[in-house]
């Protein structure tokens, strides 16, 4: 099945309000930022490949960066776009994934706030990398 980022987008927006459970895969029991990105691609028609063995605070993600490819994403390059798939710096030792509605708000699984959630993109953000779907994937 063909998907575009519009459509991540909304599978996204579709899982607002789902309990944060880490390493949470199922939107019925609680979903994890990895969690979140793998439903939003599976309700699209993508077959994710989530990573698995991390904690809230890791020093180092390289090793789970491949699952991106895996997962039928290719790096982003340019603007933000709708269902861009954001990894970002939130302070030491600490990465997240956001899905991007557009260049200014995102959904994400918000730890503190125990919900996934849609808000502004906050410009003390760093990205650290960002993909989208691939062309194979895309419509």
């Amino acid at each position: 099945m063909s998907a575009s980022g519009e459509a991540v987008a909304e599978a996204a927006l579709g899982l607002v309000g789902c309990r944060f459970r880490l390493h949470g895969r199922d939107p019925q029991t609680g979903l994890d930022c990895i969690g979140l990105v793998h439903a939003a691609l599976t309700a699209v028609g993508c077959a994710p490949v989530p990573p698995s063995g991390y904690g809230l605070r890791n020093l180092a993600v390289a090793t789970w960066l491949p699952a991106a490819a895996q997962s039928g994403l290719v790096a982003a390059h340019g603007p933000i776009r709708a269902g861009d798939i954001l990894l970002i710096g939130l302070g030491y030792a600490q990465h997240h994934l956001v899905i991007a509605l557009d260049a200014v708000s995102v959904v994400h699984a918000h730890a503190g706030l125990r919900r996934v959630v849609r808000q502004p993109r906050e410009a003390a953000w760093q990205i650290e990398a960002a993909w989208r779907l691939a062309p194979s994937c895309e419509s």
